[in-house]
């Protein structure tokens, strides 16, 4: 053991940088793979309505939903079984330094010399993310139109499936790629004191982003409507004044063109607060509720096929009670926290990005031996170096999520909900065929939403009230 620390202590310290990131990713990948086999064996084993969800799940739904999440979980091991082999191969064979020093073949055939650090980095940038979509694109087609089509979730044609994934591309990288050439500009420029510069940067784009994605961004994928005039619309708006939220608008989005997985979230900041429902939200909107016109009655097998797999949707109550839980979220103060605890996060890591950029071994343990690219700095401390405070951070805020969900569920209670959203949590676990029954320790690691038994024993007392 002591000669073993002796041979590390004798390595260069770049090549120590090196097999330790290279060690904690795949330490992280195991514990995954070994969190994951917990889970599956409870998948396989657990083929009976266990007594306690008796009343609430029928022994069909249990056994779909079984069958839905052992194949998600077997899809998620073999795919991210290929992620960290890919990702191991890339460093061991240099894939880093000679995308960089393709970037700066391709900028320096357009006029750019290597004095040209940003422009050569957005084209290393729009390289590297070309790269990860043909990559991850075979595991994406297989997840649409085996796994969530074997299911009845998947409403999508190819044609729309690949119209889609180009529009992403594009609209990624009309965000990405100005986003990052400031980034760049900023940190170059800004002198000892960038590290503040530039999160303030990255603070506004956030806040700007989140303003304008479902009115500018969204809209480009899927139809947002508005809801109609009538009882729930009035409801919402009655319950959303009772606890003084700002509603300006309350919007439908046909998100049963893309899947039959439903949701529903408010965005917007001070006074211009809107909602959005999914059309799968709502018993009365959802379009696979809806019988086939008479025109459509000579449609393919494979849109029949569809259409039997129908999802229930909730009730004009439920959908109240949904909102509730949401604007729980809002009126407890649980976004800003995040967006609080968010920004500190981005503050430290700029700040350690700050002492850390000029340590020349960081470069050279991934093959930068020349140069120190500002952008694979980026890259080399936020994804590698940060990676175990990463972890432990993620852990914490899931956590914090759960607790946060936990007192939404208890604020839509005291709005007198209990027995609205107790239907509702067990309509949507139908409707997304979620599993009730879970790995302790799989759950506390990942599970960003209590467990559904959970949620409705905190829910019971005041439902039988």
């Amino acid at each position: 053991m002591a000669l073993r620390g002796e041979l590390w202590a004798e390595l260069p310290a770049e090549k120590r940088i090196f097999c330790s990131v290279l060690l904690f990713s795949w330490a992280v990948y195991l514990w995954e793979a070994f969190l994951a086999h917990r889970q599956r064996r409870v998948y396989r084993t657990t083929t009976h309505v266990p007594r306690e969800l008796g009343q609430i799940m029928d022994s069909e739904t249990f056994e779909k939903s079984r069958l839905y999440q052992l194949d998600k979980s077997t899809f998620s091991f073999w795919s991210g079984l290929y992620s960290e082999v890919e990702g191991t191969m890339i460093l061991i064979c240099g894939g880093i330094p000679f995308l960089w020093d393709l970037s700066g073949q391709i900028s320096g055939r357009a006029g750019f010399g290597p004095e040209y650090e940003i422009i050569q980095s957005l084209v290393f940038l729009l390289l590297a993310t070309l790269f990860s979509a043909l990559t991850g694109l075979p595991w994406s087609l297989y997840n649409t139109f085996v796994i969530e089509e074997k299911h009845g979730f998947n409403q999508q044609t190819l044609g729309f499936f690949f119209k889609d994934a180009i529009k992403k591309f594009i609209v990624t990288q009309c965000i990405l790629l100005p986003v990052t050439s400031l980034l760049l500009y900023i940190i170059k420029i800004g002198g000892d004191y960038f590290f503040i510069y530039a999160w303030l940067f990255t603070l506004v784009v956030s806040l700007v982003l989140v303003t304008i994605y479902a009115d500018y961004i969204a809209p480009l994928f899927d139809k947002f409507i508005p809801l109609p005039e009538g009882e729930l619309k009035q409801q919402i708006e009655t319950m959303a004044k009772s606890i003084d939220f700002p509603l300006t608008k309350v919007y439908v989005v046909e998100g049963s063109k893309r899947s039959s997985h439903s949701n529903a979230y408010f965005y917007g900041f001070f006074k211009n607060k809107r909602i959005v429902l999914f059309d799968t939200l709502l018993e009365d909107y959802s379009a696979l509720n809806k019988e086939p016109a008479e025109g459509e009655e000579g449609e393919n097998e494979e849109t029949k096929s569809k259409t039997k797999n129908k999802k229930q949707g909730c009730k004009n109550e439920e959908v109240l009670a949904v909102l509730g839980h949401e604007l729980g979220h809002w009126k407890l103060g649980h976004t800003v926290k995040n967006i609080i605890i968010s920004q500190m996060n981005s503050f430290l890591c700029f700040f350690l990005f700050a002492v850390l950029i000029g340590r020349k071994e960081l470069f050279a343990a991934f093959g930068f031996y020349e140069t120190q690219p500002t952008l694979i700095g980026l890259m080399i401390i936020f994804q590698f170096i940060f990676s175990p405070y990463n972890e432990i951070l993620s852990f914490c805020l899931t956590v914090l999520s759960r607790r946060f969900e936990f007192q939404a569920d208890a604020f839509a209670k005291e709005l007198g909900k209990a027995k609205d959203l107790y239907s509702a949590l067990i309509k949507l676990n139908k409707d997304n065929l979620g599993f009730p029954v879970s790995d302790w320790i799989f759950s506390m690691w990942h599970y960003s939403h209590p467990p559904l038994l959970e949620r409705l024993q905190a829910l019971k007392d005041t439902k039988q009230e």
